[in-house]
């Protein structure tokens, strides 16, 4: 794991696709704006889906190999014309796709992913292996995010409900994103575990001396 403590975070304008050596270029803490294709899904099934179709050969949306694939819930509607309009986006919490992502982010090769919340270490270690970084949205972003939305590319798996379908959305200007996991497996939540962690001990001790203070003396 590369170190980037004296590193200044940058501000990154990225047009999708990108390559793992784009990618390996940004560090944890960055912020990254996006322009380009995205795929995204909050769908607990479409996550297996993916993975069986990989598996198979069978039907994945142009834009996922090499691509971006994020947590980002959206509801599209339909138009008149048969076409899409989507009417919201916002972020989904990571962790909950952690049994699936390590095998989507190696079968399919990605670049990108994200939501909130980040993923786990196995998570880490198959981004680390294939050139992938993790953007964290804001949580309760979904004006500013959906005003990046340019238009509905295509949607794919149909039968789901809107929200578990795979869509691919042409964005301008996505973010502000940040960095939450780079390609090198520096993670802003294992940091900040980790600095939980260590400040625990402080933490016990000042309340356990707090509770002796307040309790009226032995005897009365």
């Amino acid at each position: 794991m590369s170190s980037h403590a004296s590193r200044a975070s940058a501000t990154h304008h990225l047009t999708l696709p990108v390559t793992a050596e784009d990618v390996r270029k940004i560090a944890v803490g960055d912020m990254v704006y996006l322009n380009g294709e995205i795929v995204v899904t909050i769908g607990l099934p479409t996550h297996q889906r993916i993975l069986d179709n990989a598996a198979s050969g069978g039907h994945l949306p142009q834009a996922l190999p090499h691509g971006a694939f994020f947590h980002l819930s959206c509801y599209n509607r339909e138009t008149a014309d048969g076409s899409y309009e989507a009417l919201y986006m916002n972020p989904s919490t990571s962790t909950r796709y952690n049994s699936y992502m390590p095998r989507i982010v190696k079968a399919l090769d990605l670049r990108m992913v994200g939501g909130k919340g980040g993923l786990d270490a196995a998570s880490v270690a198959a981004m680390r292996e294939t050139g992938c970084i993790y953007l964290s949205f804001l949580g309760g972003g979904c004006t500013m995010l959906a005003r990046a939305i340019e238009k509905v590319v295509a949607v794919d798996w149909t039968d789901y409900i809107s929200q578990f379908r795979l869509v691919t959305l042409q964005v301008k200007d996505l973010g502000p994103a940040t960095v939450g996991i780079d390609a090198h497996g520096n993670s802003i939540y294992t940091t900040l575990a980790q600095e939980a962690q260590d400040k625990l001990p402080a933490l016990l001790a000042q309340m356990k001396a707090e509770r002796e203070a307040a309790a009226p003396p032995a005897g009365e």
